[in-house]
């Protein structure tokens, strides 16, 4: 999106507070029907039987008649909230803009931030000149030997370079915080499009990229923009071949590599670290890197000394000009969607200037935005809820772990302990961020995106030494996710997730508990997923199972990626069981966990009956509408290539045939399309 048993009378909390916002405050059984199902029942297709395709029953109407904007790759529940909160941002960012704060102030930076993309003449006027410095500055370049410099600059400013680092807390000492080393500089999304020669629609997008490079070069100025497009396309599929797959990636130990900055000349002979480490501002502040992929690195070195300098220079121009080019004249704003969005993702239409200029600014300004958002859309009552339902998720977290049969008592001894330790954040930070060292001019939107870039980067570069935050955030309120952090071992809400159809205050718990409660649930079982739990309570990468019960883990999510590989959204195009085990885990152990917290809100109670459905119809009915989603087949591909997540209908139904409380629930029995039998289903947390 990114666990002690509490009392009965804290588990139902949450009706009772749903009941008093309905203004029923009904304290029996019969009244609690005056709430709603919360399900939309108008779209349940009656033909499709729910012990066959639960995700086509549930949503049918809605998949047949309900268009995907012309703006959009695809739409979900997600998406229309998303959609919902950008109104309300954007109201609060025009208050800002013609409020004319005191100089320096939040408002002020705000107002002229939005100003500045919202003016369209003047970024007529300038073409390509803002970028024309750092244009020429890569131009001038005489030799390789300047590269590694010229590397880390583009790096402060945001561009695609064949390496990047990111500073977070060290894996095997959570106390500090520590720069790692990561593979980057394609243009295409993953390995795969430059590599796989046995797909048409990718061989497609290949051609696609190349034409693009060129217009994008052509319009940068360059007179020899075909020949350099073709050799960048191939210097880009060098570096594709010595990069790990997203599957290697996901696997912490492997990408745990540290690496003294003394001995960095010795995975990649020949490159000026030494340059790169004195320009990129890590020299003195740090004495080793984790280095993720340290075959990459060597890999890199050997491109970069094969490929001529001119080629290099082009590349790192196109990058440029590409991370910038949405913030220049229509021309560059086209021709990168043209290729991005229509090409990679299907988008016919561009987005109004004014959403997209609200995004901009949420990249920049994220939090300054979100503190008025927050005062505006969040009220405290909303965070009061949801840090209750959240407490519920970990008591029913916590009972579940000790009554798994197939762990032993000293993995159970310290699963409860990192479940212990767990820290939710929940609707926003108690502590914003502080943006007095951006400068924003109302007539520079390039330099206002390069200034922020760079005050970021040097934000997160200033961490290196200090004490860690506990308090920073890793997404702004008003964003429509959550998340767990492994390091830190939190889990975040954000304070726009805590709307219908996640959590609906009007309606019966049952939908709210398979809608948000899943959420919250998917994030704490990130905890203990096959990446999360390899780290123990404090953060640090630590194993804390006995050989028997790893292996037992081990032959679970076995099954599971063999799962969810089977199932295919597209012909050709099957779901990466390895690549989305982590989320597919989060998924069935967040459903699984949010189910028991559900009835032990009941505290022993029937659930109310609510237009002919049960309790526990309705819980899963509220985890199937979450996933309510279509998508077009390029950003289909794209998911598939290089999510983590598998796609809406299988984390529906592939999520559900696992869940024994749904085969009661629904009648579901052999031979219908939904059944599992009971050795195959996967039950884990």
């Amino acid at each position: 999106m990114k666990r002690h048993i509490l009392s009965a009378a804290a588990l139902v909390l949450v009706a009772s507070l749903a009941q008093a916002e309905s203004g029923s405050a009904a304290k029996s059984g019969a009244k609690a029907n005056t709430l709603a199902s919360g399900i939309a029942l108008q779209y349940v297709e009656p033909s499709v039987r729910p012990q066959d395709d639960f995700f086509e029953h549930l949503n049918g109407k809605w998949l047949k008649t309900v268009e995907i904007p012309a703006d959009k790759s695809s739409w979900g529940a997600f998406h229309q909230l998303r959609e919902d909160t950008l109104p309300q941002l954007r109201a609060i960012i025009e208050k800002a803009a013609g409020a004319k704060g005191a100089n320096g102030s939040e408002v002020q930076k705000i107002g002229d931030f939005y100003a500045s993309y919202m003016d369209e003449a003047r970024l007529e006027q300038l073409g390509i000149t803002p970028l024309n410095g750092e244009l020429a500055k890569i131009a001038a370049v005489k030799d390789k030997a300047e590269l590694p410099a010229l590397f880390a600059r583009l790096g402060r400013l945001g561009v695609n370079t064949p390496f990047v680092f990111y500073i977070h807390q060290d894996a095997k000492d959570s106390t500090k915080y520590v720069a790692d080393l990561y593979q980057a500089g394609l243009g295409m999304p993953d390995r795969d499009y430059y590599l796989k020669q046995d797909d048409a629609k990718l061989a497609d997008i290949r051609a696609k990229y190349q034409q693009h490079v060129e217009k994008m070069l052509a319009m940068a100025g360059d007179k020899n923009a075909a020949a350099n497009a073709k050799a960048i396309v191939e210097l880009e599929t060098e570096l594709a071949k010595v990069q790990w797959t997203k599957v290697e990636n996901r696997d912490p130990v492997k990408t745990y590599n540290k690496v003294e900055l003394a001995k960095l000349a010795e995975l990649a002979p020949g490159y000026d670290w030494q340059s790169w480490l004195a320009a990129s501002g890590l020299k003195g502040k740090a004495d080793y890197l984790i280095v993720s992929q340290p075959s990459y690195v060597k890999g890199f070195a050997e491109v970069l000394n094969r490929v001529p300098l001119e080629t290099w220079k082009t590349y790192l121009q196109l990058h440029l000009v590409e991370s910038y080019a949405n913030y220049l004249s229509k021309a560059f704003v086209d021709e990168r969607f043209a290729f991005n969005g229509t090409t990679l993702s299907g988008t016919p239409q561009l987005e109004a200037r004014w959403k997209r200029g609200v995004s901009t600014l949420e990249g920049s300004l994220g939090e300054a935005v979100g503190k008025l958002y927050v005062k505006e859309h969040f009220p405290a009552e909303r965070k009061a809820r949801m840090e209750v339902l959240v407490k519920n998720l970990l008591a029913a977290y916590k009972s579940s772990i000790d009554t798994l049969d197939w762990m032993s008592p000293a993995t159970k001894k310290e699963a409860q302990a990192k479940l212990a330790k767990f820290t939710p954040k929940i609707g926003y930070p108690n502590k914003w961020k502080d943006y007095s060292a951006l400068t924003v001019k109302r007539e520079d939107l390039v330099g206002n995106v390069m200034r922020s870039r760079e005050v970021e980067y040097n934000r997160e570069l200033n961490k290196l030494g200090k004490p860690i935050d506990r308090d920073e955030w890793g997404m702004t309120p008003q964003t429509i996710n959550a998340y767990y952090n492994p390091e830190l071992n939190e889990i975040v809400f954000p304070a726009a997730i805590l709307q219908p159809p996640f959590f609906d205050a009007k309606a019966d718990d049952a939908v709210n508990y398979g809608g948000i409660g899943a959420v919250i649930g998917h994030e704490i079982s990130h905890g203990f997923d096959d990446q999360g739990s390899q780290y123990d309570g404090d953060g640090n990468m630590r194993n804390w199972w006995t050989e028997e019960d790893g292996k037992k883990f081990a032959e679970k999510t076995k099954v599971l990626i063999n799962q969810y590989a089977g199932y295919s959204p597209l012909p050709g195009y099957n779901v990466n069981g390895e690549l989305t085990l982590g989320e597919n885990i989060g998924d069935n152990s967040g459903l699984a966990i949010a189910y028991k917290a559900y009835k032990l809100s009941l505290k022993g109670k029937k659930a109310p009956v609510i237009n002919g459905l049960t309790g526990d119809q309705r819980f899963y009915m509220g985890w199937g509408q979450v996933w309510r989603t279509k998508m077009r087949e390029p950003a289909q591909i794209a998911q598939i290539k290089t999510d983590p997540h598998s796609p809406g209908q299988y984390r529906a139904n592939g999520t559900l045939k696992n869940q024994p409380g749904f085969y009661e629930a629904f009648g579901v029995k052999e031979g219908d399309k939904m059944y599992l039998a009971p050795k195959d289903r996967v039950i884990i947390w």
